[in-house]
């Protein structure tokens, strides 16, 4: 059994779900530690009970929630190096022997699960995806990507189920009510507004 849920996605908050019969992880906490609390109670799941955290990146849509509910649940934090010194304030509320680095693009176990995290194109200091296997079973997950590249579509390979986020639509980026700024930040580096 390998299976995912969905709690919340989108710009106002990102917060996913994996089970096995013997791991359960979270992926991401970017709502508030009491949404993701009720999230997890409303599909049966007791937080306690949860594995760990993976973290995508440090934006807030990622990350509100998650220094306070691995405080509250005692729960380890799975992040990249750059990620966590990106995010000084949920850090802080981290226990230390609850913060577990990994590097991008090298494997790594929790539970019955293997993880293989891969690099995404976003405004973020060292942002990825994830594939996750367990036995012959595989998905994958990845948020926020600004385009698509061949490496991902190398990762997403013989997935049984795949979580992809787009960053962005431009034509509704554009007509949105977001200051320039944003707009430019969101579009990245290559694009441009009229």
């Amino acid at each position: 059994m390998l299976n995912f849920c969905s709690l919340y996605s989108g710009s106002s908050g990102n917060s996913l779900f994996v089970q096995t019969d013997n791991t359960k992880l979270l992926i991401d906490a970017g709502v508030s530690s009491k949404k993701i609390e009720k999230a997890l109670n409303d599909i049966d799941i007791d937080p306690c009970s949860l594995d760990g955290i993976l973290i995508t990146h440090e934006h807030s849509d990622h990350v509100q929630g998650l220094g306070t509910f691995s405080k509250k649940f005692d729960l380890p934090v799975f992040v990249n190096q750059e990620t966590l010194d990106a995010m000084p304030k949920q850090r802080d509320k981290i226990s230390d022997k609850n913060i577990k680095k990994f590097k991008v693009a090298e494997k790594f176990s929790i539970g019955d699960l293997d993880i293989n995290p891969f690099s995404i194109p976003h405004d973020a200091v060292n942002p990825c995806g994830f594939t996750i296997l367990n036995e012959n079973k595989k998905i994958s997950i990845a948020t926020d990507i600004g385009h698509m590249t061949n490496s991902i579509l190398k990762h997403l390979e013989e997935s049984l189920f795949v979580m992809l986020e787009s960053n962005y639509d431009p034509e509704v980026l554009k007509c949105s009510s977001y200051p320039f700024s944003l707009k430019s930040r969101i579009a990245g580096p290559s694009r441009t507004f009229v």
